[in-house]
Order: structure tokens, then C-alpha cells, then sequence
């Protein structure tokens, strides 16, 4: 336990307190049973600290060891937002409906 004291906090409880968002959160398990036609219940704990509603859509990954992940389709697509954007020639300043508006009117105009 360090003892180095800084503006009143011991030095150990300001890093524990402003350092755990980069350190990585232990898993939490929970023990489900597998109900009538295979559904399985999520607890409350769980559809809380996610965010989850009835009728959210989730998506089910089988790892290669057997394991399975869960993520709601709207964390999988926050996450995959600007996946491709290097790929991209940059849009900045630009209006892709607007051009895809003119195309239409020229092509318009051609027939």
C-alpha cells in the first residue's frame, strides 16, 4: 500500500478510483437452465447493466472452444461504426444524398 499523500487522498485510492475504467472488469458468471424449446432466460442483473429491453435483438456467437457471447445488435453496431472509414475517400464536406439526388436528375435530364 503506497503512502504517499496527494491534495488529502492517499495516492493508492486516487489511482483505484481514476484508473479503473482502463483496467480490465473481472467477468461475472451467472448460472442459467435451459427452459422448454431451448430459451433461456436472462437475469434482471444482467438486462439492467445492459440496457436491455423486450424485443431487443441480440446476437449469439460460438466461440471455437464451445463458449458463447451475447452482445445486443445495437453494441455490435456502435462498435462496428467507422470500421471501413480509412477505406473511404474523405467526406468531409460533403452530402452524399445531395449527389445521389443530382446523379438522379441528370440522368433524368438524359432521357
Amino acid at each position: 500500500m503506497w503512502s504517499i499523500v496527494v491534495d488529502g487522498i492517499l495516492c493508492s485510492q486516487w489511482y483505484d478510483f481514476h484508473m479503473t475504467h482502463i483496467m480490465p472488469q473481472a467477468p461475472v458468471r451467472y448460472t442459467l437452465h435451459l427452459g422448454h424449446r431451448g430459451r433461456l432466460v436472462l437475469p434482471a442483473e444482467v438486462r439492467h447493466r445492459l440496457a436491455l429491453k423486450d424485443g431487443d435483438r441480440l446476437i449469439l456467437t460460438v466461440e471455437a472452444d464451445g463458449a458463447l457471447r451475447l452482445v445486443s445488435a445495437r453494441e455490435a453496431a456502435r462498435h462496428g461504426r467507422g470500421l471501413l472509414r480509412e477505406l473511404l475517400p474523405d467526406l468531409a464536406g460533403r452530402c452524399l444524398s445531395e449527389e445521389l439526388i443530382a446523379e438522379r436528375r441528370e440522368e433524368a435530364d438524359r432521357e
